[in-house]
């Protein structure tokens, strides 16, 4: 046994191994596809044979691709060799790759020989995408590589050591369309870098070192990532001519004010989230902050209304910002906008006076969790008629008392703009909001018809300490509230009306003894009940046809009251 055990490994190595092999039996194969992913080879297994077209060969140990290892390979459009050990490519062995099309080499060690394999990718005539990242590349490096690749398409540059982008690093790839550049410690775009792409699409510059983006020239362009620099300022180029760019995400970077955009009329998703802007309103003057001063600021004219021209946009993130004030104004010319987050921001109030009659806007989504909101007037939910979500938590909103079915039925009504002693906010009467967060919003108590004429598919109320929940609290979701959190309350006890569509029920982390009477005409099919003071649930045979997951742990369940669990 013990001899076996010894032979074992030599084995193993033997069955593994392409030389002693015609073909590894560990490779997947076909007529015209092979994957020797991960199966521990050493060099290129030249005794595949003829005719195939696509070989991966990423994860295994390959240190080079020299031409004595690849005849009969003329046919080859795709090849990967993605985690390896490849230091050498000789001319030679690409000199045997006439139709190779797709080459990803990423997670490498192509910085080693970088002159010598260089000058062999110049016969890469045909490349259409090229994987070269992770690679230890140097600036330098990455320009001689591509240098003589003029059919390039597609180019992973990311991941590696590159400080600057020279000025001619793409003079022969006019072709590009995707370039990805992430993830360097690029500091300076040198004048005229980019200026051979015209026909570039997408470019990924995230995770880098960038402090100024300013007469950005790529009109061409329809996705830039920019997030994760250290940027703090972003302007276009003057001129005419319009760009066509749909997706910016300047995300998690130093901008301290909106970024001039006179000319982006195609932008559709504006990422501006984890910056330091801490106005929107026209006229403010930039803050002192400035780490950097640049002189293409002197021309900026703060005057003018930063989204003017943005008419298409529809998602716009500025979470994570300095925001105090909810500016109506600033987003009203956004016509087309739907998903709107101000989440994690300093927000106080929302700006009144700058409101109009007649004044709307076209968020359907809307994130304002985490600010220190205590009033939204009545006005607010009139400027947003499509409104279908809304996420409230950790604020501290206290729900209004409706009256009954046919209070506040006229909501343009003067009786609804809120005074200055208002204290609570108005849910009710909200036509077609259908997703609501109150977590986190220290409510001692939850006032009767609370959310009357709101038709509420799924309302969170988790996290609000000793919540009251008088009966009527939820009166009027009966026949719409389909999922309903009442986590983290430490409530001793709730009383629910009969809600007829219920489908999820959260009570976790709460004291109740008993389950609310009401709950006995829902069709529960998801119920949480974990960690409170429940010795019988007497109530699950109303749901034995329509309960699909209980999760019951935590509780003092009595040893002599289990006949529910035979249900």
């Amino acid at each position: 046994g013990c001899f076996l055990l010894w032979l074992l490994p030599s084995i193993l190595r033997a069955r593994a191994s392409p030389e002693t092999r015609p073909s590894s039996p560990l490779c997947q194969q076909s007529p015209t596809k092979v994957s020797c992913k991960g199966v521990g080879l050493r060099k290129f297994p030249k005794e595949l044979g003829q005719g195939i077209k696509y070989l991966e060969l990423s994860n295994n140990f390959i240190q080079n691709l020299s031409g004595s290892n690849m005849p009969g390979f003329g046919q080859l459009e795709y090849l990967d060799v993605c985690f390896n050990q490849l230091e050498s490519v000789s001319a030679t062995a690409l000199a045997e790759l006439p139709r190779l099309r797709s080459l990803l080499l990423g997670s490498n060690h192509l910085d080693r020989n970088y002159l010598a394999n260089g000058e062999a990718f110049h016969l890469l005539r045909n490349i259409e995408v090229l994987d070269l990242s992770v690679n230890n590349l140097e600036s330098h490096m990455a320009s001689w590589y591509i240098s003589n690749l003029t059919s390039l398409r597609e180019l992973d540059l990311s991941g590696n050591m590159m400080t600057k982008l020279l000025a001619g690093t793409f003079r022969n790839s006019p072709r590009l369309r995707q370039l990805d550049l992430s993830n360097n410690y690029i500091m300076e775009i040198q004048e005229g870098a980019f200026e051979p792409l015209e026909e570039l699409e997408v470019l990924n510059l995230a995770l880098n070192s960038l402090h100024c983006i300013s007469g950005f020239s790529l009109t061409q362009l329809q996705v830039l990532n920019l997030s994760h620099n250290a940027l703090e300022l972003f302007s276009e180029e003057e001129g005419a001519e319009p760009y066509l760019l749909r997706v910016l995400d300047l995300s998690h970077n130093r901008l301290l004010s909106f970024p001039e955009l006179p000319r982006a009329h195609d932008l559709t998703h504006l990422n501006l989230s984890n910056n330091l802007i801490a106005s929107l309103l026209p006229g403010s003057p930039h803050p002192r902050e400035f780490v950097l001063p640049y002189k293409e600021m002197r021309r900026f004219n703060r005057t003018v209304r930063p989204v003017a021209t943005l008419t298409h946009v529809a998602d716009l993130d500025l979470s994570n910002n300095r925001l105090e004030l909810f500016p109506f104004s600033f987003f009203h010319s956004l016509g087309s906008l739907h998903s709107l987050s101000l989440a994690r921001n300093c927000l106080q109030d929302v700006a009144r006076e700058s409101v109009t009659n007649g004044t709307e806007l076209s968020v359907r989504l809307l994130d304002l969790h985490s600010n220190a909101l205590r009033v939204l007037p009545r006005w607010f939910f009139n400027s947003l008629p499509h409104l279908e979500s809304m996420d409230l938590g950790s604020n501290s909103l206290q729900p209004c008392e409706s009256q009954g079915s046919d209070q506040g039925r006229d909501l343009g009504g003067d009786s609804y703009m809120s005074a200055p002693g208002d204290t609570c906010t108005p849910f009710y009467n909200v036509p077609r909001l259908k997703h609501l967060s109150l977590s986190k919003n220290n409510i001692s108590r939850l006032q009767p018809h609370a959310f009357n004429q709101t038709p509420l598919l799924s309302l969170d109320l988790s996290g609000n300490r000793d919540l009251s929940m008088p009966t009527g609290a939820l009166a009027g979701l009966e026949l719409s509230l389909q999922e309903l959190s009442l986590r983290d309350n430490q409530m001793d006890e709730a009383a629910l009306p009969c809600l007829g569509t219920l489908r999820v029920l959260d009570l976790s982390g709460n004291h109740l003894s008993l389950l609310p009477s009401g709950l006995s005409c829902s069709p529960l099919e998801s119920l949480d009940i974990r960690n409170n003071n429940l010795q019988a649930l007497a109530a699950v045979r109303s749901w034995s046809h329509s309960l699909r997951a209980v999760s019951v742990a935590g509780n003092p369940w009595s040893c002599c009251s289990l006949g529910w669990l035979d249900t």
